[in-house]
């Protein structure tokens, strides 16, 4: 059975630049994985790749068997990929219940289904029920971001893409994010994760691959990404991590 997403020699160019050269991975259904990497590393490029957002150039990106490779974005979502993108992008002049609408786009005649799909997030998030007529661009970076992961659950996709959930929030949101996180996947959607925050994306996904100038240097088991000196150096804080552990 061909898992629910899988990703075969991936190769995406920016003219001369080549921000991912031949990249392979998947994922199972249920699972949470998670792509470390430093800034520019190429981990947006790949998650934008998956929703159809820039031209492959070699390679297969596959959902349950099915070639997304020349279909369009929209199509794409409707296949069961959704992408809460970094830095948030929720429409800042419309509603929060504009902005969920927006997500149901695609499935806008399924009066009930989007119905549900609201009703679901917000149970995940009730502060956006109660600010669900403010205007998005008056709600806190925290209260953003959880408009942009909602807003991304309203399509119920199969495979959900976070891209850097926690960047620029206080701890304390953070956890939160991290929390519902593990409770949108409970609930049945998978999930690939982007996150800058090493330490909580290798403790809520059970796999990881690490991204290094558009290159897969390293994958397996979160536990033992957690183990690998590299990695340890690299996003755990070195030495700090090993302390933390004893």
């Amino acid at each position: 059975m061909a898992p629910l997403l899988s990703i075969e020699d991936l190769h995406i160019s920016y003219g001369a630049i080549q921000a991912l050269k031949g990249v392979s991975l998947y994922i199972e259904k249920g699972e949470i994985v998670t792509v470390l990497g430093a800034n520019g590393a190429g981990k947006s490029t790949l998650l934008e790749a998956i929703s159809g957002l820039v031209p492959i150039r070699k390679g297969t990106i596959s959902i349950a068997g099915e070639s997304l490779n020349k279909i369009p974005a929209y199509e794409i979502v409707l296949k069961g990929v959704s992408l809460s993108p970094e830095g948030r992008r929720v429409f800042p002049t419309l509603t929060v219940d504009e902005n969920l609408n927006l997500g149901a786009y695609t499935r806008r005649s399924q009066k009930n289904e989007v119905r549900a799909a609201k009703d679901r997030v917000f149970s995940l998030f009730p502060i956006l029920s109660e600010r669900h007529s403010q205007l998005s661009g008056t709600l806190s970076g925290g209260e953003q971001q959880m408009l942009a992961i909602g807003r991304a659950l309203m399509s119920t996709p199969k495979i959900l893409l976070l891209d850097e959930p926690s960047l620029g929030l206080a701890p304390i949101l953070v956890k939160q994010i991290f929390d519902i996180i593990r409770e949108i996947n409970r609930q049945g959607t998978s999930i690939l994760l982007v996150e800058q925050n090493a330490h909580k994306a290798l403790g809520v996904a059970g796999r990881g691959y690490v991204l290094e100038n558009g290159v897969i240097t390293t994958s397996g088991p979160s536990s033992v990404l957690k183990s690998d000196t590299s990695v340890q150096e690299a996003y755990l804080g070195g030495s700090a991590l090993k302390l933390k552990a004893t």
